[in-house]
């Protein structure tokens, strides 16, 4: 039976919410379309994040990532729609999104969108 790609991102508990720790994923294999031609972009994309209460679950990310397949977006609106997405899901403390598209038109791209959480205050500064 056949999987079928979905922008549904599901999370689970982090179990080392106290502690600055970083998770890497990488798909080798991601495809999106040229919104101009309509030809397959193929890409290598890159995921770092230091979680905060929850993390990503692969398989939903694996499924995620597929619902690309079909449409049709520049290099740098997908990377940053995926940061969007990702940092929508699970809130992390620190995220970073990287794609390495493959040779296009004699042309190699590669595209970077990061997110920083707004520092926490704590509870000696909230009192002043």
């Amino acid at each position: 039976m056949k999987k079928q790609s979905s922008k549904k991102l599901e999370t689970f508990i982090n179990s080392h919410p106290d502690r600055d720790y970083q998770i890497e994923m990488e798909c080798p294999e991601f495809t999106c379309l040229c919104p101009k031609t309509g030809q397959p972009d193929f890409a290598e994309i890159e995921i770092s994040y230091i979680p905060d209460k929850l993390c990503i679950e692969l398989k939903s990310l694996k499924l995620y990532l597929w619902s690309f397949r079909d449409e049709g977006a520049f290099h740098e609106k997908v990377i940053n729609d995926i940061l969007n997405d990702l940092v929508k899901a699970c809130k992390p403390r620190w995220m970073e999104v990287v794609g390495d598209f493959n040779v296009r038109g004699g042309i190699h791209a590669t595209v970077s969108a990061q997110y920083e959480a707004p520092k926490k205050k704590t509870k000696a500064k909230q009192k002043k």
